[in-house]
């Protein structure tokens, strides 16, 4: 049996010899939403209310008090449907971003080949990033995913979080006849398929709350990566899913097929609901 399968538990007996199964726990929520194309700044101010206010119902819960929730895009919106008493809400976003080179936490100014000119001539735009790892591209046709996830009590391990995004995208690609594969090695995190990284993976946990996540190239402009060292591997190349399958499928059919692998991977139960205030 996998980390990932869940079995169920032999009967026990009650007073009396009757024989009862033991109760399975209920799968948490998980809101998913596609929300077409947000700019990269928007979308890392919503990651952030999403977190505030899932650590905060998280703190209430355990009877701590709950920090704010109503910082950033449609903070009214979250006290509204979240509160009071309500379980805190788990997201998975999936977008697409504008042009937009990202630089984490491992990043270094050499890591950007393109000159200002080069930038400004493209609609590039240029930012930091909290999240691991180096620098990375997205675009327009990349579908992005941003879990907003508690893995307290049960899955605080971020190894195991890495491999289960991992699992996520690979099982995806394979939706569509595509075989993906993992490399060994830390510097090469991420989903590969024919011999070719497809996908990119770049996480923050803050008290095992996650944001940022993945990336997925289903029909980016791939030119634009010459702009930069992608996650610091100057030797490998990158491809997406339109290259690999002579066509590109849309980015919103590819979205809601990865949101369903990303719940059974997680052990989440699904619902579709576009965040508070959008």
């Amino acid at each position: 049996m996998s980390e990932l399968e869940i079995g169920l538990p032999a009967p026990v007996p009650e007073l009396g010899g009757v024989v009862s199964p033991l109760p399975q726990p209920v799968a948490r929520e998980l809101r998913w939403s596609f929300l077409g194309r947000v700019p990269y700044r928007e979308a890392v101010a919503l990651q952030e209310e999403l977190r505030r206010a899932l650590r905060g119902g998280a703190a209430a819960k355990r009877g701590a008090p709950a920090p704010s929730a109503s910082v950033g895009t449609g903070g009214a919106g979250f006290a509204a449907k979240d509160a009071p008493g309500a379980a805190p809400a788990e997201h998975l976003l999936l977008l697409e971003h504008p042009h937009v080179y990202t630089l984490g936490r491992n990043a270094s100014a050499a890591d950007v080949l393109a000159s200002e000119t080069w930038l400004r001539q493209r609609g590039i735009a240029v930012e930091e990033s909290d999240r691991g790892g180096q620098v990375t591209y997205h675009g327009p046709g990349q579908l992005v995913g941003y879990p907003i996830l508690d893995l307290s009590p049960d899955r605080r391990d971020v190894r195991r979080y890495v491999r289960d995004l991992e699992e996520v995208l690979i099982r995806t690609l394979a939706g569509f006849g595509i075989a993906a594969e993992v490399r060994p090695g830390a510097a090469l995190i991420g989903v590969w398929a024919g011999g070719e990284k497809v996908a990119a993976i770049g996480v923050h946990l803050s008290r095992w709350i996650t944001t940022h996540g993945f990336a997925l190239n289903v029909a980016p402009d791939l030119s634009l990566y010459a702009g930069i060292v992608p996650c610091g591997l100057r030797q490998e190349r990158v491809t997406s899913m339109a290259r690999l399958l002579g066509t590109a499928p849309p980015l919103a059919v590819v979205a809601a097929r990865l949101a369903g692998q990303f719940a059974d991977v997680f052990a989440r139960r699904l619902v579709a609901a576009p965040p508070p205030g959008r």
